[in-house]
């Protein structure tokens, strides 16, 4: 997978960069008084890293400490290598650093009241947690799996609605662009279907990271129907062709989650909500 660039020099040595790059922030980190522990999250934390992976850095500060922390998350991305450039607000508890290595390190800085037992909370890399927060924190989250509320499947099969709704008026307007948004969007709705559906903890909507490829946790037939839903085409007959491929898989996903939750299924109001469009 993937295809021959004059970065391959390059990419080879990420790996082994993002090993300094981890060592500098261990020794920055470890020795400051006001972090009461820092661990990474992501792929490191679940041993599937790859050439690519990025350093999810999360660190807890002390209460009276956080404030300043926050708002000095460039300079001390700075301490760590050479940053090329940043793409976070600067209001926000977060620092999107990216390096002239080509490694992107997320810095998310916390209270420990910040910081509950959840899903999120299962697979972490701890690299310094003296008081055993962070360790207490992972072996609480093991036994809490991801919420799939009736509010939340509510929610998840309104915004479907919603997409294909919208996909109609957009492309009966000629918006081509804002019909692709919306046909991805509703490709998004079936993963995170399909990840409840596994037990999967989803990605935050729209976020297709790891969503494909070889870390996927999807199965061959479920990649081959993203493939199948591509657009790119300004062609509304083909636009409306992926849309009704994608609403037979709903169908299915949802009947699914729906008998789950124990919400019963009313295929004649569904029916009704489709055939606006198709």
């Amino acid at each position: 997978m993937g295809f021959l660039t004059k970065h391959e020099q390059r990419d080879t040595r990420i790996p082994l960069e993002r090993e300094k790059l981890k060592e500098t922030i261990y020794k920055d980190l470890v020795r400051d008084a006001n972090i009461f522990a820092f661990f990474y999250g992501g792929s490191l934390a679940k041993g599937n890293e790859d050439v690519f992976s990025d350093l999810d850095l999360r660190v807890i500060v002390k209460d009276e400490a956080f404030e300043a922390y926050r708002s000095n998350k460039k300079e001390r991305a700075k301490l760590w290598g050479e940053v090329l450039y940043y793409e976070d607000f600067p209001w926000a508890s977060y620092s999107i650093a990216h390096y002239r290595s080509f490694i992107k390190v997320d810095t998310f800085y916390y209270r420990q009241s910040d910081l509950q037992p959840s899903p999120y909370m299962k697979h972490l890399l701890i690299e310094h947690d003296p008081k055993g927060i962070v360790s207490q924190l992972r072996d609480e989250s093991q036994s809490i799996n991801y919420p799939f509320s009736q509010d939340e499947f509510e929610v998840w099969r309104g915004k479907f609605f919603a997409f294909l709704h919208e996909l109609y008026r957009r492309v009966q307007r000629g918006e081509f662009n804002y019909a692709f948004q919306l046909i991805h969007s509703m490709s998004y709705s079936i993963v995170v279907g399909w990840y409840v559906e596994m037990g999967e903890v989803p990605n935050s909507f729209g976020d297709w990271s790891k969503v494909e490829g070889p870390r996927s946790p999807l199965s061959e037939e479920r990649l081959n129907m993203l493939v199948k839903w591509d657009v790119g085409k300004r062609d509304a007959e083909k636009l409306f062709q992926i849309a009704r491929s994608q609403v037979e898989e709903f169908i299915r996903i949802h009947r699914v989650l729906a008998k789950r939750i124990g919400v019963p299924v009313n295929d004649e109001w569904i029916s009704e909500i489709i055939e606006m469009v198709l």
